[in-house]
């Protein structure tokens, strides 16, 4: 074979090599790419994952209501406080169907909804299965609820009439119990107080929540169109014969909630009832497959949307209040409004729930749980009167949004809710210093039974 001949069957050979890579180099960018393309996919999602994780403790979920709820408060008294009601009262929303709402209205509406959606697993699965489930446990806390929310009322209803005022409108602001925020505040301070304690608190603010549910069904409803309340409530119970048989697709349940919510909004019923409802519908029931309870399950999906986003998104739009329009500080710490509020949350749940407590101990011989003593059910009082969430809908139920004394509720939720915090805190601290130098110091922390699974 002559050289010229060596250098064609090089050149052919060489040729030849390269068409044979030319497909699998072309596999392998392929699939490169999409490694690339799903690394950065995991990146993006990895925050909203961190973020979704972190809110499942009560601390940080409580941490996120109050920066929301500062960065309201600032930039509604700040030189570019127009543009914060501006975009409070931009609406939106199909006139036509009587859903043109602004979006302080959408927020508390329908965004809230989403939380009380959860709130209603919450209680369904306390009842059937948790805390509620066993009356001879659960007739004390409930019963110290009950007792809590009347303590507030009392509170609220007395500053009025001390004070000639007599706007009796806002009775039922202080009565709630925000059971995150609270069980959040004991998870940090509450290390080395009885695990019961912290089943007290949560029994006790389940229970609350149920109450508060009920005085914005009962006393909140303006001129119930009984047609559109029926037609919700069929809806609601398709809903929970869809989830019994379960048929519990996404794409099948939500467009039935969206109308149950439409329907519950249009009967003049608080459009948050109608996920109550729903979220009661939610069957405890556990599969072969998996042993944890659907409500439970389905709670856990939600908590990015209902802690991480809805929550924040309401107490954006409920706590920017301009202090100096409504008056300047001084002005709000004496409104009796205001007064009757920041008093009665921390006051009036501290009187009703220990006083309460101690009736209920001395004279009708209930048993509190293993290791509790009346000491801790006083800073479990106090922590109780951290009413944020619901009082602050309340708050905006209960007067009309022109009326100044919407505004002065407002900051009273706010102040009340700071005093409680605070209160309660010092108080817990003070009592585990009690048990550490009696040494009844426990390790299994009532910061551990914050965690309604613990």
């Amino acid at each position: 074979m002559t050289q010229r001949e060596n250098r064609d069957t090089t050149a052919h050979e060489s040729a030849t090599a390269e068409s044979a890579e030319t497909p699998e180099t072309t596999a392998q960018t392929g699939q490169r790419k999409l490694r690339t393309g799903l690394r950065r996919v995991g990146k993006l999602a990895a925050p909203v994952t961190r973020y979704s994780q972190a809110l499942r403790n009560e601390s940080f979920a409580g941490l996120v209501l109050v920066i929301s709820a500062l960065v309201a408060l600032i930039w509604a008294n700040s030189p570019g406080r127009d543009t914060y009601f501006a975009l409070a009262a931009t609406k939106i929303g199909p006139e036509s169907l009587g859903l043109h709402l602004d979006l302080a209205h959408w927020a508390a509406d329908f965004v809230l909804a989403l939380f009380f959606f959860v709130v209603g697993m919450e209680l369904k699965q306390e009842f059937t299965i948790g805390s509620l489930n066993d009356p001879r446990k659960a007739a004390l806390p409930v019963l110290a609820a009950l007792t809590g929310m009347l303590g507030p009322i009392g509170v609220y209803c007395a500053t009025q009439a001390i004070s000639g005022a007599h706007i009796y409108d806002g009775w039922a602001i202080p009565v709630a119990t925000d059971i995150a925020f609270a069980l959040g505040v004991l998870a940090l301070v509450g290390k080395g107080l009885p695990k019961a304690a912290g089943i007290f608190l949560m029994t006790l603010a389940v229970a609350d929540d149920l109450g508060g549910i009920i005085v914005i069904a009962i006393f909140f409803s303006d001129g119930v169109n009984f047609l559109f309340l029926g037609g919700g409530l069929l809806v609601a119970a398709l809903f929970g014969l869809l989830c019994w048989k379960g048929w519990n697709r996404w794409w099948l349940l939500w467009p039935l909630a969206l109308v149950c919510w439409y329907c519950f909004f249009r009967a003049g019923v608080h459009a948050t009832i109608s996920a109550v409802v729903l979220g009661f519908m939610i069957p405890t029931s556990t599969t072969d497959a998996d042993d944890t309870p659907l409500t439970e399950r389905y709670s856990e999906r939600l908590i990015f949307w209902s802690a991480g986003i809805a929550l924040p998104i309401f107490a954006f739009f409920a706590a920017g209040v301009n202090i100096t329009e409504a008056g300047g500080i001084t002005a709000l710490l004496a409104d009796p409004v205001a007064i009757g509020i920041y008093l009665g949350l921390p006051l009036g749940k501290c009187i009703g729930i220990f006083c309460g407590t101690w009736l209920f101990v001395k004279v009708f011989r209930l048993k509190l749980g293993e290791g509790l003593h009346l000491g801790d059910i006083f800073p479990m009082s106090i922590l109780a009167g951290i009413g944020f969430t619901v009082s602050l809908l309340i708050a905006q139920l209960s007067f009309a949004p022109t009326d100044p004394h919407e505004a002065h509720a407002r900051v009273g939720v706010l102040l009340g809710t700071l005093l409680s915090v605070i209160l309660g805190a010092l108080a817990t601290r003070i009592r585990v210093r009690h048990h550490r130098a009696s040494g009844t110091l426990h390790d299994d922390a009532a910061r551990g039974s914050a965690d309604p699974a613990a």
